[in-house]
C-alpha cells in the first residue's frame, strides 16, 4: 500500500508517523517550497496528547511546551465566571499542552524526515486535482519552482490540505467560500511577565468582545518569563473578508479601543496589545459538515473534512484524532476502500458536532450567558449561574470532543 498525503501541516505530518509506524509507505506532498517555524500559539487537548505521545513525540512536547495546568473563564469586568483544572492538573493520564504551532510542525517534520527519510517530504507541490481509476488514484500537482502539471499514482490519496482544499472543491465544487462568523480574530504573541502561575489559560468577555491568553513556552518559563499567545475577537457584521486579507498584518488601533479598560490586578491586556511585535487579522470560519467526505480512493483529513471555528480549543487536536482513526483503518481492514469507508465512519459523525457545537460557543457559552443575564456583573457567579449549570455546559463539550477522562483513559 502506497498513500499519497497532499498537505505538510500538523496533520499531514502526523499521519506520515502514524502510517509509518504500522508499516504502511506514504509520502508528503506541501505547497510551501520552505517549511518554517510560522504562526502562533495552538492547543493540544489530552486527547490529541495521548496519540502524540503514542508516536514517540512526548519527550519533544515536554521540553518545548506549557504543560497547561488551568483555564479560566471571566466576564468583561475580569469577574470570574468558571474556573477549572486541565491536563494533568485535573486527573488526566496526559497533560494538556500549549506551544507555538511553529514549533509543534517542526518536531513533527524533524520526526519524519528522521524517521521517513528527507525523500518522503516533497515541497513545493500544491494539489489541484485528482483522478480515481479503479485501484489506484492520480493526484495532480503544480510544481512551484516552474509551473509545471505533476501526476502522482497512489493507492489512495489523503487530502490534509486544509480549509481551501482543492480535493474538496472538487469533490463539492458548488459549496463555495468558507462561512463567515461574523467575528474577526487579530492574533499575536508578546513576551512578558508571567501571569497567574505561568500556566494559565484565560478568556475573557463574551462572544462580541473577548480576549483569550495563555503562554507557550517552557523555556521562557524556565528563565521566569513568558511567551503569551493572546487573541483578540469582536463582532464585525458583513460579508466574509476576501482571501487575499486573510493573515494580513494589522496595526491593533483596528481593535484595541474595546479592551482599553480591560486592566485587572492580575493583567493588563492593553499592555499586552502594545507589546507584540505583529498583530495578524483573520476572519472566524468554517464549513458546513459534508455528507461524505471520500470519493473513491481519496478521503479528507483535518481543515480539509471540518474546517471549525477556534472554540474549545480543538482544531488541531481533532487532526490529530482524525490520523488515529485512519492510520488503525488502514492498517487493520483487509480492502483498502472497506478501510476509507471506516474511518469516514468513524470521524465524520463527530468532527460535524463539534463544527454545529463550536457555531454555538462551545464551553465558551458560558461568558455569552454571563453577559446577558448579568451585563453589569455580579457579586458572585452563582447568584447568574448555577454551579450545576456551569459544571454541565462543561462536561458536555469534553463529551462531544472525546476528551472525557474515561475516553482519554480508554485503550
Amino acid at each position: 500500500m502506497n498513500i499519497a498525503i497532499a498537505g505538510g501541516g500538523i496533520g499531514g505530518l502526523t499521519l506520515a508517523l502514524a502510517l509509518h509506524q504500522r508499516g504502511i509507505s506514504c509520502t508528503v506532498y506541501e505547497a510551501a517550497s520552505q517549511l518554517r517555524p510560522l504562526g502562533v500559539g495552538v492547543n493540544l487537548l489530552p486527547h490529541s496528547v495521548k496519540e502524540l505521545t503514542e508516536l514517540g513525540l512526548q519527550e519533544a512536547l515536554a521540553a518545548t511546551a506549557i504543560e497547561t495546568a488551568s483555564l479560566t473563564y471571566y466576564n468583561k469586568f475580569g469577574q470570574t465566571i468558571w474556573s477549572e483544572p486541565r491536563g494533568v492538573a485535573a486527573g488526566y493520564p496526559v497533560p494538556q499542552y500549549s506551544i507555538h504551532r511553529g514549533e509543534l510542525h517542526m518536531i513533527l517534520l524533524d520526526a519524519v524526515l528522521r524517521r521517513l527519510g528527507p525523500e518522503r517530504v516533497v515541497l513545493g507541490h500544491q494539489l489541484t486535482g485528482f483522478v480515481n481509476g479503479g485501484q489506484k488514484v492520480q493526484a495532480k500537482f503544480t510544481r512551484l519552482l516552474d509551473s509545471s502539471a505533476v501526476t502522482i499514482e497512489a493507492d489512495a490519496l489523503v487530502a490534509a490540505d486544509g480549509i481551501h482544499s482543492a480535493a474538496r472543491k472538487q469533490m463539492w465544487p458548488d459549496e463555495g467560500a468558507p462561512r463567515y462568523g461574523q467575528r474577526v480574530l487579530w492574533r499575536a504573541i508578546t513576551e512578558g511577565e508571567p501571569f497567574g502561575d505561568g500556566r494559565s489559560m484565560f478568556m475573557a468577555g463574551h462572544p462580541d468582545v473577548k480576549f483569550v491568553a495563555y503562554p507557550i513556552s517552557r523555556k521562557l518559563a524556565e528563565q521566569g518569563r513568558s511567551r503569551i499567545n493572546w487573541i483578540a475577537e469582536l463582532s464585525v457584521p458583513g460579508e466574509t473578508p476576501s482571501r487575499t486579507d486573510w493573515n494580513r498584518e494589522v496595526d491593533p488601533s483596528v481593535f484595541a479601543g474595546p479592551f482599553q479598560s480591560w486592566k485587572w490586578d492580575w493583567i493588563d491586556i492593553p499592555a499586552l496589545i502594545r507589546g507584540a511585535s505583529a498583530v495578524y487579522e483573520f476572519p472566524l470560519v468554517d464549513r458546513d459538515p459534508l455528507p461524505h467526505w471520500r470519493q473513491g480512493r481519496v478521503t479528507l483529513l483535518g481543515d480539509a473534512a471540518h474546517p471549525m471555528y477556534p472554540i474549545g480549543s480543538n482544531g488541531a487536536s481533532q487532526a490529530i484524532l482524525d490520523v488515529r482513526a485512519l492510520a488503525d483503518a488502514l492498517a487493520g481492514k483487509g480492502h483498502l476502500d472497506a478501510a476509507l469507508d471506516a474511518y469516514e465512519a468513524e470521524r465524520l459523525p463527530k468532527t460535524a458536532n463539534i463544527v454545529l457545537l463550536n457555531r454555538q460557543n462551545g464551553p465558551e457559552q458560558v461568558m455569552a450567558i454571563a453577559e446577558q443575564r448579568a451585563p453589569q456583573g455580579f457579586a458572585h457567579i452563582h447568584d447568574v449561574m448555577p454551579r450545576e449549570e456551569l459544571e454541565g455546559i462543561a462536561a458536555r463539550y469534553k463529551q462531544v470532543a472525546g476528551f472525557t477522562k474515561d475516553q482519554v483513559r480508554k485503550p
